[in-house]
């Protein structure tokens, strides 16, 4: 059987393992920054040519795996390529990157409906990135068939993400996501990430505050430690930035993280490493009020960043406390 494997970053041991003769992974992310513009996404999924020129990281094929066969036809248009294969199948974990992940990937193959009878879902209920190359356990992992009402529903909750607001995102939590297991949670934990109405703070930031609060001084915990920042949603590089917000604003709710971080290229990443291993965190006053909820960060600090397709600002402020409203 031709078997094609569409995946995440986090599934390149998968795209090593030889279970599919090909095995395509994604080339961004969808959380913690702006999301790529249109054209970037048409681009990656296009194809390639003099006429039609595509950088090579921003195309499909610069993160497939597979046989001589497939790399002679990289130039391809995923849907193109994906054509000879019997079987396609769609490796996507828990965490709320990889949901997003997916359903990008399905509302692309939307447009392609004679594709429908060849996708099918892995329900993969753990973390890719643990998996060991020499893991075989391929057929324990339950497989369904994706419906064309399953893309309509993956579609709507990309085209939410999307969207210059939450709201839609918080409207299509409450549908019928059956199809989808995994992406209710995905979708709950991001809204989540949305600053409170109780301290200003998304979820993950406000663990943070009470990890250093609890006595974890050094940054190594925050970022590696996954068990007790008990979030997933943002990676290493991403729960830098976080900090940075709660450390160098007006008003910071964290003290100790070195200064250093204001004026080192982000891009420099060993030299960022460096000045988060040298900082000791503390929690501020300020800091203590918001973890107990007598003071609001976003009373105090400038709020510019993303979530999905909505831009965050001190004037465009969307707050989660179960519910969604603007302030």
């Amino acid at each position: 059987m031709k078997r094609l494997i569409l995946t995440s970053p986090s599934g390149l041991t998968l795209a090593r393992s030889g279970f599919a003769e090909v095995a395509v992974t994604s080339a961004f992310r969808f959380v913690g920054g702006p999301l790529p513009s249109p054209g970037e996404l048409e681009a990656y999924f296009g194809s390639r040519s003099d006429k039609n020129p595509v950088g090579h990281w921003s195309h499909w094929s610069a993160w497939g795996q597979g046989s001589q066969d497939a790399r002679a036809r990289r130039d391809l248009a995923l849907i193109e390529f994906c054509d000879p294969y019997e079987v396609i199948e769609l490796w996507f974990d828990p965490g709320p990157d990889n949901q997003l992940q997916l359903i990008w990937m399905l509302d692309h193959f939307r447009a392609y409906p004679a594709m429908v009878d060849k996708l099918k879902l892995r329900l993969v209920a753990f973390d890719l990135l643990t998996m060991h190359e020499t893991w075989r356990g391929w057929d324990q992992v339950p497989l369904v068939n994706v419906r064309s009402a399953d893309l309509e529903i993956a579609s709507a909750c990309w085209q939410a993400y999307q969207a210059t607001t939450p709201e839609a995102c918080f409207d299509v939590v409450h549908r019928d996501l059956s199809g989808f297991p995994l992406l209710r949670p995905a979708l709950l934990d991001l809204l989540r990430e949305l600053p409170s109405s109780r301290s200003g703070l998304g979820a993950t930031e406000m663990r943070l505050l009470e990890l250093v609060a609890a006595g974890f001084m050094g940054t190594n915990a925050l970022f590696y430690l996954r068990g007790f920042r008990q979030r997933g949603v943002f990676n290493d590089m991403e729960i830098g930035r976080l900090l940075e917000g709660l450390a160098h604003g007006p008003r910071p709710a964290i003290a100790g993280l070195d200064d250093g971080l204001r004026s080192i290229d982000p891009d420099n990443a060993r030299r960022r490493l460096e000045a988060f291993q040298r900082s000791r965190l503390s929690v501020t006053e300020f800091g203590k009020a918001v973890l107990a909820h007598k003071a609001d960060f976003t009373d105090h600090n400038p709020i510019n960043r993303w979530w999905g397709g909505t831009h965050l600002t001190n004037d465009n402020l969307w707050r989660w406390n179960q519910s969604l409203r603007k302030l």
